[in-house]
């Protein structure tokens, strides 16, 4: 078992993480080099951030990834609320108030050697809590994000849906080597039929009058992006999810992207063109403060549990 003494600013400083049935620090959280999750980018994920010492919108995420794990047939050992309590002790453990929560699963090794058959594989749960991150660092979302419109087009929604949030990033990590190559931050990809999709860990929305859309297709179900919607109607603004044309992206008044390391992130270039005065929109900023505010909302805020409540998790 974990010493408490061990938390924080000890073996587990730099985070915590649950593999293999137990507790370890992040530099050993590590998974053999037949594992399909890594040979094949077979497994699902899932990630949650903890702010003041409290998840957001941790029963969102859970209901998103238990979808994902029936929907590739993935079944670990523990259940939910095993899962609950064990995203709990890393953070705990890691002694943070402020974290990037990792849950996923993966399909594991086949216990005949050899076997190309799914089920002879034995599904398992890795989780891990680290000091928290941001897809698009706080100065550049504070001078708003350059995007790149890549020439990379997004994986087609029948061959990995987008719906299931998975480690199939060849298209979008395509989009990335092409922003970097242009001095971008970061980039999005539209599909082969021509309709704007999402970016490399984000969502994207474009902002035109009191209009706000997000893509139809090619796209996660995020969790951020979710509460963007819900909050646009207290604001006086239509979120919706639509397709969205190139056409419609040139024109558009703003460009925000959304995601949960991050939140609502700030665009002031795409492409070639700068938006407003190449600083954040103000309806991009009524969204970001809307936002933030929202995690002191106890419908959405679950506060980490202390180290004792979640004893005994670890297999003897």
């Amino acid at each position: 078992m974990t010493d408490q003494n061990e938390t924080g600013t000890g073996r587990f400083a730099g985070g915590a993480a649950w593999v293999r049935g137990r507790f370890v620090p992040m530099d050993e959280a590590v998974l053999p080099v037949t594992d399909w999750g890594f040979t094949r980018s077979d497994v699902v994920y899932d990630v949650v951030h903890v702010h003041d010492g409290a998840f957001f919108r941790l029963q969102d995420h859970l209901d998103r990834f238990e979808r994902a794990m029936a929907r590739r047939r993935l079944k670990p050992a523990e259940d939910r609320a095993a899962i609950e309590a064990i995203l709990h002790r890393c953070v705990a453990l890691a002694g943070l108030s402020h974290a990037y929560v990792a849950m996923a699963c993966s399909r594991g090794r086949p216990r005949v050697a050899g076997s190309r058959r799914p089920e002879d594989c034995d599904n398992h749960l890795i989780a891990y809590a680290i000091p928290w991150i941001d897809v698009i660092p706080k100065d550049v979302q504070a001078r708003g994000a350059h995007l790149w419109i890549a020439g990379t087009p997004r994986v087609p929604d029948a061959s990995v849906d987008p719906t299931v949030k998975n480690y199939q990033w060849n298209d979008l990590t395509s989009g990335l080597l092409e922003a970097h190559d242009e001095g971008y931050d970061t980039a999005i990809l539209f599909d082969r039929d021509g309709f704007l999709t999402e970016g490399p860990g984000f969502n994207v929305f474009i902002v035109s009058g009191d209009r706000v859309l997000t893509p139809d297709r090619g796209a996660l179900q995020g969790i951020t992006r979710k509460t963007v919607l819900e909050l646009c109607d207290g604001l006086g603004l239509e979120g919706r999810v639509a397709p969205i044309t190139r056409e419609m992206l040139d024109e558009a008044d703003e460009v925000f992207t959304t995601t949960t390391a991050g939140g609502v992130m700030p665009v002031s270039r795409v492409g070639g063109r700068i938006l407003g005065n190449d600083r954040p929109g103000p309806v991009t900023m009524r969204l970001y403060d809307a936002y933030w505010a929202a995690h002191a909302d106890p419908r959405y805020a679950t506060p980490v549990l202390p180290l004792d409540a979640t004893a005994g998790l670890e297999a003897a």
